[in-house]
């Protein structure tokens, strides 16, 4: 799924929410000039002239790696849930929702309960993995543990639509084994990748202790887990590989791909995995299946029983004693930079959601959402897909051929607003009040489940991949779907009482984003019926890729921490989409009434509100440690480029804000990037 954010937005802290819309004098300003700083030129920098005043009052919480407008947003979603789940777990009898939600909650937030339990919920199968005695036990093992809920280790696996047959599931690998955020964490030998692979050591070291191992052989561990996972890394291909659809599509029969890991038997391994009904298997990275199978082959038992333990742990720890918990922090802020670990209720509330999202969600919607703000969602939607194609009509730069097979898959674009038409039950799921780790992993136990019964059953186009309480946003290529959880519609994306040019910048642009997201450079190879097939003439596709090479030189010359260089290879189908969404919602802002005037408010005109409505959005502050992070591992550019960057490729701003060549933003109008 192509998203609009980071597919784990924290939003861990409790503070006043100064994104907000502000009310003085009896009036909101969605546009408030407070938070602006008027003191730097929009054209010198434009994300500063928006919000440099904000910036400047909103420093990064302990408890926080960022803090911005998507941020504070979270922060109310998950305030809305906490409440939810404390009501729930306060009226257990209402009904089966409250019930399972309210038990789940209680189970999360009984840190009495789980700090005499220590590491007691885990201690049998630690045991038990320490105990293997064969090579083909640990594959048993390796096939298996994430049946139970525990863990993913060696390589990824799921069942899901196969890209080139979007109408039928298909088992599918992909590569993994390691914990660090990117395999470059491994690799590397800059001062910083050293100093977080020797956190990384001695994190795994004490957790071994922690569950009664001596200090020799918790160290002997971790540095054969490290060789081990270091091996792995080296078989993985970059983030960049990975985002080429072409490249990641290798289908093979069980057999033939069996053939290529000769300790590896696939359909036997598949069945341990409970999946009876394939015949082939999609693998998104052959070469590093053989890698693993060469190292399956070569390395000790005993380093395999260590590294299956060590999933066990490091999959456990976030629900086990304080601890556990404490420990794993002093890691992460190796990583990420942050002061104080985010409050117990923030994390649970997150993990209710997460577990049973689609229970919660309905608690969520009955009392936050309505069907006067999906109808108006809905408006905007069609007005920003009509302009799209509108767009798509005029442009000097495609043929007429490819022009029709683009608008065929624009048009049949499916909008999913607000929640699921048909809500999950969780059937079978057990929660008890007084047992996280028992929740946590029968709700493992069905989503797996769920996901590998698909096998042999028609594609199932109506679930979501969001929770309804989610701030995201998100294009699904192989369903050809945009969709908009409830969560998301919120200022400063979306408000009923806020003139068109803040929605417009905001929420529309959103929309404009997804809509992009079928049309960037990793959507554009997927056709209207979702599937992977070339749909361009040679000469268009050719012209696309010009174009998107000139928006990952802009982001190339963009810098982080002052040295660190955006990696535009990396995030270039986000700003294409940026790129795209801002310019189709000022579009279609314009055949508004309000962008149809000249009528200020709060000094500023329409189309200045809609370009400062857009700043806002991305508004936020950020840890030196986790930009650095976000740099190698996020298909997003900072905010701060998300901003600034597509609007310099836009006539309207430069005119909205009287740019003028000398302006450190300016582009000579020739230079401006026009695609969608």
């Amino acid at each position: 799924m192509r998203r609009l954010l980071l597919a784990s937005v924290s939003v861990m802290c409790l503070m006043n929410l100064t994104s907000s819309a502000q009310k003085k004098e009896g009036k909101t300003k969605f546009i408030d000039p407070a938070n602006m700083d008027l003191s730097v030129k929009p054209g010198d920098n434009f994300y500063v002239y928006a919000s440099g005043t904000w910036l400047k009052n909103n420093p990064v919480p302990a408890s926080k790696t960022r803090w911005g407008s998507f941020d504070a947003l979270g922060l109310k979603s998950l305030e809305s849930l906490r409440s939810l789940c404390e009501n729930a777990a306060a009226n257990p009898g209402k009904n089966s929702i409250s019930q399972r939600v309210g038990d789940f909650y209680a189970s999360a937030m009984d840190s009495a309960t789980i700090e005499k339990l220590g590491y007691t919920p885990i201690k049998d199968e630690f045991t038990r993995l320490g105990s293997l005695k064969t090579k083909e036990q640990v594959l048993h093992e390796i096939a298996t543990l994430r049946t139970k809920g525990v863990g993913s280790p060696v390589f990824g696996f799921g069942v899901d639509q196969d890209d080139k047959n979007v109408d039928q599931y298909i088992p599918q690998l992909g590569q993994g084994g390691t914990t660090l955020p990117d395999r470059d964490y491994y690799l590397k030998n800059d001062a910083r990748s050293l100093q977080i692979r020797a956190a990384y050591f001695s994190y795994i070291t004490d957790m071994f202790k922690m569950v009664g191992v001596d200090s020799v052989t918790a160290k002997a561990n971790a540095a054969a887990i490290m060789e081990l996972e270091t091996g792995l890394a080296k078989a993985q291909n970059s983030r960049v590989e990975m985002r080429d659809p072409k490249k990641t599509y290798n289908k093979f029969s069980l057999a033939d791909f069996s053939k290529t890991t000769p300790g590896f038997n696939w359909k036997s391994l598949l069945t341990e995995m409970k999946v009876t009904k394939a015949d082939s298997i999609l693998v998104n990275n052959p070469a590093f299946f053989r890698t693993a199978d060469a190292l399956f082959s070569a390395v000790d038992i005993n380093t395999w029983k260590a590294y299956l333990q060590w999933t066990l742990i490091k999959s456990s720890a976030p629900y086990l004693s304080s601890k556990f918990i404490d420990r794993s922090f002093v890691f992460n802020k190796v990583l990420s930079g942050q002061k104080q670990i985010t409050p117990r209720w923030q994390r649970m509330s997150r993990l209710v959601d997460g577990g049973l999202g689609e229970l919660l969600g309905q608690l969520y919607v009955e009392k936050y959402f309505n069907d006067a703000s999906k109808k108006r969602m809905l408006e905007l939607v069609l007005n920003i897909q009509s302009t799209f194609a509108d767009r798509i009509n005029r442009l000097d730069w495609m043929s007429s051929t490819t022009k029709q097979k683009a608008l065929e898959k624009l048009n049949a674009i499916i909008n999913k607003i607000g929640f699921p038409d048909k809500w999950e039950t969780y059937d079978g799921v057990v929660i008890k009040k007084d047992d996280l780790i028992g929740n946590l992993v029968s709700i493992d136990q069905f989503e797996y489940n769920k996901e590998v019964s698909r096998m042999g059953k028609p594609v199932d186009k109506k679930i979501w991949g969001m929770t309804p309480a989610t701030v995201n946003a998100y294009y699904n290529p192989a369903n050809n779907e945009i969709v908009f959880p409830a969560g998301i519609l919120q200022f400063p994306f979306f408000d009923f009482a806020a003139d068109d040019a803040v929605n417009y910048g905001g929420i529309a642009a959103v929309i404009g984003h997804e809509l992009t997201h079928g049309f960037d450079d990793e959507g554009r190879l997927y056709g209207a019926d979702g599937n992977l097939k070339d749909w361009w003439t040679e000469e268009d596709n050719t012209k696309f890729t010009d174009k998107a090479q000139k928006v990952i030189e802009q982001f190339n010359g963009f810098t982080v921490n002052d040295s660190l260089h955006v990696n535009g290879e990396l995030t270039v189908g986000e700003n294409l989409a940026d790129l795209g969404g801002i310019n189709i919602a000022y579009e279609a802002f314009k055949k508004t009434a309000q962008g149809k005037s000249d009528t200020k408010i709060d000094g500023f005109t329409p189309d200045q509100r809609f370009f400062l409505s857009w700043a806002q959005v991305w508004r936020s502050n950020i840890l030196p440690e986790f930009a650095a992070q976000l740099v190698m591992t996020d298909p997003h550019s900072p905010g701060k480029y998300r901003c600034n960057g597509p609007i310099t490729n836009m006539d309207a701003w430069y005119k909205a804000f009287n740019i003028q060549a000398g302006d450190k933003m300016y582009k000579a109008e020739t230079d401006r990037i026009k695609i969608w």
